[in-house]
């Protein structure tokens, strides 16, 4: 693992700008791949290893990307929207092989992590003479022992083997709109095989016009 000033300056230039939540998300991703006992997640043969669940979209969250390697376009970074500063490193270990069976993978080895909010607290007290908190954040949160930074949680995350990276499965096509539809995502509705828009389009993120 990469010295943290190392990371921080690598997470600076991913996310455009150094702020605490970066901070936050690089030492959360450093402590979950040590908990893990995962040296380098980007490279060698731990390259792999690694599946990360995260609960905000927000700085954190690409620091953790930076840290460990996994990326949405990688489907090694699964986005739970739970609005909360916490994250789950899963270790798969080395031996899955997603295109065996569509069986769910044995509950993994993984560790979540969350940021305690009496963080906020400690920073205030170890930098009362700076005014604005997010500058406050920065320092403490770089100082910090992980103890008074996180909570960790050792806990099981079952995951379908449709979920793992480099999953293969045949495109399908929709019977309503025609759109091509990947990893098993189609619905079944009175014999036609429908995308979810199609299926369910109450529920649809956009809406025509």
């Amino acid at each position: 693992m990469q010295p943290l000033d190392t990371l921080l300056r690598e997470a600076e230039i991913a996310h455009g700008h150094l702020c605490a939540g970066q901070i936050l998300g690089v030492r959360m991703a450093m402590l979950g791949c040590s908990l893990l006992g995962i040296d380098e997640p980007r490279t060698g043969p731990d390259r792999k290893r690694l599946v990360t669940f995260v609960e905000i979209d927000r700085c954190a969250t690409d620091a953790i990307a930076v840290v460990t390697g996994c990326r949405l376009g990688k489907r090694a970074l699964k986005f739970r929207d739970w609005g909360k500063m916490a994250a789950s490193f899963l270790d798969l270990g080395r031996a899955v092989n997603p295109e065996l069976s569509l069986e769910a993978i044995p509950s993994g080895r993984a560790i979540r992590i969350a940021a305690l909010e009496s963080s906020k607290a400690r920073a205030r007290e170890l930098y009362p003479h700076i005014e604005a908190k997010n500058a406050q954040q920065m320092l403490a949160y770089r100082e910090l022992p992980d103890a008074e930074l996180f909570s960790t949680e050792w806990v099981s995350i079952p995951l379908h083997a449709r979920e793992m990276p480099g999953y293969k499965s045949a495109r399908i096509a929709c019977d309503l709109c025609g759109e091509g539809i990947n990893y098993d995502r189609e619905v079944v509705l009175d014999g036609s095989t429908l995308c979810q828009s199609c299926a369910f389009p109450e529920s649809r993120y956009y809406q025509p016009l």
